[in-house]
């Protein structure tokens, strides 16, 4: 059994050469891996909504894991610490106190958290690993005029 899904995560990148990937690819590529990847969340995230409409339980459990192995991978191949930045969205949730949030219907009655007066949101400052370089302006017009994912609108 793992302990660290993770660790887990960046062994698989490795060994199927999205590291190697990451590490030739222009702020293009890099920008059009974001989207690539946020897609695939939805794909997962909407796979997963299907199960809940047909009762299987196999394919929910199977559907949230991929959403994490997605977004934990993402994380990871563009060198965000993601141990560090779990660290500062729990330290930071852990603040928040239970109460009603007006914006968001609660029909279940649940406890929802709400940020208290003086809260202080998660600060990722010093992890963005390359995820800034995606918006360096590209000169690569091979990539540009293969520009089939999301676009400003969509």
């Amino acid at each position: 059994m793992s302990a660290d899904w993770v660790n887990d995560i960046n062994k698989m990148q490795n060994k199927f050469g999205v590291r190697e990937w990451i590490n030739s690819a222009d702020s293009f590529q890099l920008k059009k891996y974001l989207e690539f990847r946020l897609k695939f969340i939805k794909e997962e995230y909407d796979e997963t909504r299907e199960a809940i409409i047909d009762e299987d339980a196999e394919e929910i459990v199977d559907g949230l894991i991929d959403i994490c192995v997605v977004a934990i991978g993402t994380l990871d191949a563009l060198g965000v610490n993601p141990h560090k930045a779990w660290d500062e969205i729990l330290e930071a949730n852990m603040t928040k106190e239970v109460g009603v949030k007006e914006s968001r219907p609660n029909p279940l009655g649940l406890p929802d958290l709400i940020k208290p007066n003086g809260w202080e949101a998660p600060s990722h400052k010093d992890n963005h690993g390359i995820i800034p370089e995606a918006f360096i302006p590209s000169k690569d017009k091979h990539w540009r005029e293969k520009d089939e994912f999301i676009t400003k609108g969509d």
